[in-house]
């Protein structure tokens, strides 16, 4: 297990490092500090009003941050905290602006990783997007972070990440909760714990107006290779294949996950990094749909993130 108090020191001096979810990697600093949090935005080429998540470890910390804490949130975080699942509130007059685009809304969530809970144990809450190039498909092992930042990059190399997409972003301030960005946990998992219909809320934003959650308004997890999904007739040389169909082998361009979403979660920003390191022009990636029923939740988010890295 890697010694922690270096990356403690640097945070509470007020630089950035990354550190290990079970999601992706985060570009942790101070949500205290102004100054740390600017870095992050001139680091990654973070457009200003894309707001950030507050990583906490304890839901104490909530008080610091949320004006009001309906009786939905706590049934939430019983149920899926420290987890994958991001809640969006009304925020406190104190909480900068910084993190929250402007808006009267702040979102937060208790990642359920280790070494991410010890970090902020001794920190304090961070605010903590993806440690990777704004645009960049997001870091799910230490080498995609040292690739975006350098060698010498502050990084808790926590090795590969379990889930690998982001976690699912919830607004508890509309009228109906809805879900602003899928993840693993789902409209199914969320009504069932409310008892209650939730909405699948726009995964887009408009260009006028400021997202409530990261992921609504700009390009995002886009390798440099053109991606294509749906059905795969010929196989090229030059093209990466993500396929599902169990009768196709396995070869240097050719990868079958034989309908393993969550095989296929954890390792997809990591073959499109490959993908361009590799030389590949292209990926393409074989519909997912015959799988919609087995795995809901996965492949909604999955979806989300293929439409978003071919332009859609």
């Amino acid at each position: 297990m890697p010694d922690l108090n270096k990356y403690i020191d640097l945070i509470k001096s007020g630089d950035i490092v990354a550190f290990p979810t079970e999601t992706v990697y985060g570009l942790g600093a101070d949500a205290w500090n102004p100054a740390a949090i600017k870095k992050i935005f001139e680091l990654k080429g973070r457009p200003a009003d894309n707001p950030l998540i507050v990583h906490i470890s304890d839901k104490n910390q909530l008080n610091d941050f949320v004006a009001q804490i309906p009786d939905s949130a706590q049934k939430l975080m019983d149920a899926f905290w420290p987890g994958p699942l991001t809640l969006v509130f009304k925020k406190k007059p104190a909480v900068l602006d910084l993190i929250t685009g402007g808006l009267n809304t702040v979102a937060l969530r208790i990642p359920d990783h280790s070494l991410a809970i010890e970090l902020i144990s001794n920190t304090g809450p961070l605010v903590a997007p993806s440690a990777n190039k704004s645009g960049h498909p997001s870091p799910t092992k230490a080498a995609h972070v040292l690739s975006d930042f350098g060698a010498d990059f502050p990084v808790i190399d926590g090795g590969a990440t379990e889930i690998g997409l982001e976690s699912t972003v919830l607004d508890l301030t509309a009228k109906v909760p809805a879900i602003l960005r899928p993840g693993k946990i789902g409209v199914q998992e969320i009504g069932n714990v409310l008892g209650i219909e939730i909405e699948a809320g726009s995964s887009q934003t408009e260009k006028t107006e400021i997202p409530k959650s990261p992921g609504q308004k700009y390009s995002h997890y886009k390798p440099k290779a053109e991606v294509y999904y749906g059905d795969i007739s010929n196989f090229e040389k030059n093209t990466l294949y993500l396929v599902q169909r169990e009768r196709i082998e396995s070869s240097k361009n050719v990868i079958n996950y034989s309908g393993d979403l969550e095989l296929l979660s954890q390792e997809l920003y990591d073959r499109f990094r490959q993908t361009d390191i590799k030389g590949f022009k292209a990926v393409s990636i074989e519909s997912i749909e015959d799988y919609c029923y087995q795995y809901p939740s996965l492949y909604d988010a999955l979806l989300n993130r293929i439409e978003k890295a071919t332009g859609k």
